[in-house]
């Protein structure tokens, strides 16, 4: 039987804010993968003793994050000793690689059933943690974008300018992202995808997220969060519009896929819920940095032999609202079809686990909406995308 790999079951934690007294900062992020892990296992009935490999995105690999958290997480979780694990960093594309890697190899018969997703606990270990003071790009690259590479708020700044988009823009989009989000929550539609996480306080069911009372007025008062005088003399041009408001939130969080090949599904007698037409990563401008996500779209769709209008539902990553703006305008695809129950300006950036939130938000819209096709990227540090479309089965 056919070695093509199927989603199984697809499950996230909520979101929790990325402060000290956010929902999810009191659990470690062991713990937190762990009960994402017993739950999928719960859900699915599988024997976790069979399981090939776990391989889960994790981007600040230090401190409480540092020993191979799909490792611990899993032993946590109660599995055999023998299962395996692996730790996957491309940044906020992390998870979306590990689910890759997870689909390739047993495309290339290396696995049967195996699990993917990611874990970030930005509260407990914070952004930039394993960078820490030194230099992470080396006096090669500085030379070759000198007067050198920027921050990723900057490059949303300047990607903001190249596509015209307005702060005006950025904050309507900002917005909406609360809204949808806060509509598919309160209608129960990500009932099927979150599992509830048990905290030191009690558990936690609900994206802490989520403001579905923002305004204009509100978002209009804030501060652009990236302009400094040494940003503003190297970019003139820059009308500076990108705020906390605009951009993806410091976010606790997990998020897990179960994955297996077409013909182990078949004698296992699990019921699969997606599978995989096409897979791309790309790379682009390191300076504009969050552009890839175009070029990506435009070889997924080459190579699963779709076009834009094939696609139900998109998810891009609103790494910053200038993002999904300017994937959009590039290649005129539908908003309406564009992160129609919110992203991370709503829902959060936990950046080793966003891929594997998005896939899993994707797979339940599609089943609850009727559609057939989606596609998802994500925009990444150093100037990388990741893209991949999947089918309903």
């Amino acid at each position: 039987m056919s070695r093509a790999p199927l989603i199984i079951d697809a499950v996230r934690s909520p979101m929790g804010r990325g402060k000290s007294n956010g929902a999810l900062a009191s659990i470690h992020p062991v713990e937190l993968l762990a009960q994402l892990l017993s739950s999928l296992t719960q859900r699915t009935g599988i024997d976790p003793g069979l399981v090939d490999d776990v391989i889960i995105g994790c981007v600040s690999q230090v401190s409480e994050q540092s020993a191979t958290p799909g490792r611990m997480a899993l032993l946590a979780a109660g599995f055999p000793e023998h299962v395996p694990a692996t730790t996957i960093d491309r940044k906020c594309g992390s998870s979306q690689q590990a689910i890759h890697f997870a689909a390739q190899g047993i495309a290339a018969g290396a696995y049967d059933l195996v699990i993917a997703g990611g874990v970030e606990s930005m509260s407990r270990v914070p952004m930039g943690s394993a960078r820490q003071q030194a230099d992470p790009f080396g006096p090669s690259v500085r030379k070759r974008y000198s007067p050198g590479l920027v921050s990723q708020g900057v490059a949303a700044e300047l990607v903001a300018g190249k596509w015209h988009i307005s702060r005006e823009e950025m904050d309507a989009y900002a917005m909406a992202s609360h809204q949808r989000a806060a509509t598919a929550r309160d209608s129960g539609a990500f009932a099927t995808e979150i599992v509830p996480i048990v905290a030191d306080h009690g558990p936690v069911e609900r994206d802490e997220t989520i403001r579905g009372a923002t305004t204009m007025d509100g978002l209009g008062v804030l501060e652009p969060a990236f302009r400094t005088d040494d940003n503003a003399a190297r970019f003139p041009e820059i009308n500076w519009g990108v705020t906390p408001g605009n951009s993806s939130q410091i976010t606790d969080g997990a998020a897990v896929v179960l994955l297996a090949s077409e013909a182990y599904a078949a004698k296992a007698g699990l019921t699969p819920r997606a599978r995989f037409v096409s897979f791309d990563v790309r790379g682009d401008d390191p300076l504009l940095m969050l552009t890839a996500p175009i070029e990506a779209t435009r070889r997924v769709l080459a190579k699963g032999g779709l076009s834009l209008s094939d696609i139900d539902h998109f998810e891009i990553n609103e790494a910053f609202a200038s993002v999904p703006l300017a994937w959009c305008m590039s290649l005129g695809a539908d908003p309406s079809k564009l992160n129609p129950r919110g992203g991370a300006i709503a829902l959060g950036h936990p950046l080793g686990a966003s891929g594997a939130r998005l896939m899993t938000t994707m797979v339940n819209a599609l089943e609850q909406g009727g559609g057939r096709y989606g596609l998802q990227s994500m925009c990444e540090a150093g100037g990388m995308a990741n893209a991949t479309i999947i089918e309903l089965i």
